[in-house]
């Protein structure tokens, strides 16, 4: 816990970024994971940008463990597949490292499993929900409609809503996607979160969760959730920016705070690119909404109950976990 609060990192990642992992028949796999790592580089802490950490690796289930909960006060994770095989050959986050995460550490992190319905074909990737779900655990499933020289859209009848539909029938109504922050040579089009509007319609018993606040589609990202019951948002990475830029991070926060209200917001830290959530949590505890943002913009103040709703109490409703009953049960441990 932080000053009390409880602790729900929405996401982390086991990555492999090794030399080993790179795909030797895609001419910019090379080039693309450097990107992620300037990407990683500019969005972390200058502590964690000292050469101490090396992220060009394959990271170990313990090593993630450390940094997100002995090196943090963090109580609940959950480490999330990302499905991309266009660079990797066992995609940069692999679904079996992230199950071995939770099946290691049950009472502290959750598994979110990953698709891609243009990578194999829709009944491969239904058959990968079979199993992630029903033999792995996966709590929620994670999508990444956005790729190198293909893209798929998430209101697409044939592609996508087959696996909305599955996950429903085998019992998984939070579903997540990566909208805004685009990796390699992608088109930035494919971020843009609109094409959630019509599944959010068609399957209100869905929860959808967009990651990254779809920057640079902010304003369409903020629109859509204050208006869609069943559309979250997670600040995955963003609040890390509360020590690089706190001003973009107070504006951001405070219009979230105004238009769409905490009780539909996420703390996700990405971990491990961005290095440990200890001082990013703690600089978030610090954060206020300045008066000159307050007075022009009408935002309001950052309450002690908003920041238990980000740091930990929106996404433990989404998951159906009670949290005192949960802290409870860590502090037996």
């Amino acid at each position: 816990m932080l000053d009390g609060i409880f602790v729900f990192d929405n996401a982390i990642h086991c990555y492999d970024m090794s030399d080993e992992n790179l795909r030797e028949d895609v001419p910019d796999a090379r080039y693309s994971r450097d990107l992620l790592l300037a990407m990683g580089a500019g969005g972390r802490w200058s502590g964690y940008n000292d050469g101490s950490i090396e992220f060009r690796r394959r990271w170990s289930v313990d090593e993630l463990y450390e940094l997100v909960f002995v090196g943090a006060p963090t109580d609940l994770a959950m480490v999330q597949v990302v499905p991309i095989f266009d660079w990797f050959k066992d995609t940069f986050a692999p679904v079996l490292t992230q199950y071995e995460l939770a099946r290691r550490y049950p009472d502290r992190v959750l598994f979110c499993g990953g698709v891609d319905p243009l990578w194999a074909g829709v009944d491969a990737a239904l058959e990968q929900l079979d199993w992630q779900i029903q033999e792995l655990g996966a709590r929620s499933i994670k999508f990444y409609n956005g790729h190198v020289e293909r893209s798929w859209s998430c209101d697409d009848r044939e592609l996508a809503y087959p696996l909305y539909e599955r996950c429903l029938e085998l019992g998984v109504d939070v579903v997540q996607f990566h909208k805004g922050i685009p990796f390699g040579l992608i088109d930035l089009e494919a971020m843009r979160p609109n094409d959630l509007q019509r599944p959010a319609r068609d399957f209100p018993e869905l929860k959808f969760v967009v990651h990254h606040l779809a920057l640079p589609y902010f304003e369409e990202a903020v629109w859509i959730a204050a208006r869609f019951p069943n559309i979250y948002l997670s600040l995955a990475a963003n609040l890390n920016f509360t020590l690089i830029a706190p001003r973009a991070v107070q504006q951001q926060l405070g219009q979230l705070l105004q238009m769409v209200g905490s009780e539909k917001l996420c703390y996700a830290s990405d971990a491990a690119l961005s290095g440990g959530p200890a001082p990013y949590l703690h600089a978030f505890m610090e954060l206020e909404i300045p008066d000159d943002l307050r007075d022009g913009y009408g935002f309001p103040q950052i309450t002690r109950r908003d920041r238990e709703n980000i740091l930990g109490r929106t996404f433990a409703r989404l998951m159906g976990i009670d949290v005192e009953q949960k802290a409870r049960e860590l502090a037996a441990v």
